[in-house]
């Protein structure tokens, strides 16, 4: 039952635009607008129009528990520590985790999807990692792909449906890396399936086989928990046999291109 409403109130809210908790709460924030506006006209007697904000008033300063935050705050700690030569990111958020990057470095950045504007510190490409063109072989010493992977194939952002191509979209960026450097990888992982369109849900077990057979060596993991970042103990056996087992769970992959 907690699974159906999870995905209809998603379907509703990402999909339609309708959030039924926010609606909710604003309709909760009319009697106080309604008395606070009775309140300030008595203080004030310029010119005034009504523009209710009723949901604000229920939220936080700030978010600071979403996975993509703590993915994107984990992984660009970490970069800036390793300090690589040239970094190439993947798909992931221009106005989350790129951002972060391109803050302290120049990143590079390849998606399927176009970028029309001008960010400092970021050099767009536009490319389909499924059906690479002029591959990069060994281009770089630090790539991150974060909450992309996932997508690869199922032709959610206009890319070409293809059941495997997760597994293309790997072994390219596995080929861009050169040997020594690092591949920071973050998807779901638990029970796999696909949610087609949404996105894929990765057994960590085969997902880190497959990367071996790149020539990546799992050397990190870290996965988001209940708004938390919770890292590895470095038993990966042990671990990824336990979260292969869960409904879901972020997992946050360094891998070290042998």
């Amino acid at each position: 039952m907690h699974e159906f409403l999870r995905k209809t109130y998603w379907i509703l809210n990402m999909q339609f635009g309708l959030d039924p908790r926010r609606m909710l709460r604003s309709l909760r924030g009319i009697p106080r607008y309604a008395a606070n506006l009775i309140q300030f006209r008595r203080q004030y007697a310029g010119a005034l129009s009504l523009r209710p904000c009723l949901y604000d008033w229920y939220e936080e300063g700030g978010s600071a528990s979403s996975e993509y935050f703590l993915q994107d705050l984990h992984v660009a700690r970490k970069i800036f520590d390793a300090n690589p030569s040239r970094h190439v990111d993947v798909g992931s958020r221009i106005d989350g985790f790129v951002a972060h990057v391109a803050a302290f470095r120049e990143v590079e950045v390849f998606d399927i999807r176009p970028i029309s504007s001008s960010i400092p510190g970021v050099v767009f490409k536009q490319a389909d990692l499924m059906n690479p063109v002029n591959q990069k072989t060994a281009y770089c010493d630090s790539l991150s792909c974060l909450h992309a992977l996932e997508h690869f194939g199922l032709g959610r952002y206009g890319d070409p449906l293809d059941a495997q191509g997760y597994a293309t979209g790997l072994r390219t960026m596995a080929e861009i890396v050169a040997s020594g450097g690092v591949l920071y990888l973050s998807v779901p992982i638990g029970q796999e399936r696909v949610e087609f369109n949404a996105h894929r849900i990765f057994d960590p077990v085969s997902l880190v086989a497959l990367a071996q057979t790149f020539g990546l060596q799992l050397v990190d993991l870290t996965r988001v928990d209940a708004g938390k970042l919770h890292q590895s103990t470095k038993q990966f056996d042990v671990e990824l046999e336990s979260l292969r087992k869960r409904r879901y769970t972020l997992g946050i992959f360094t891998f070290l291109k042998s």
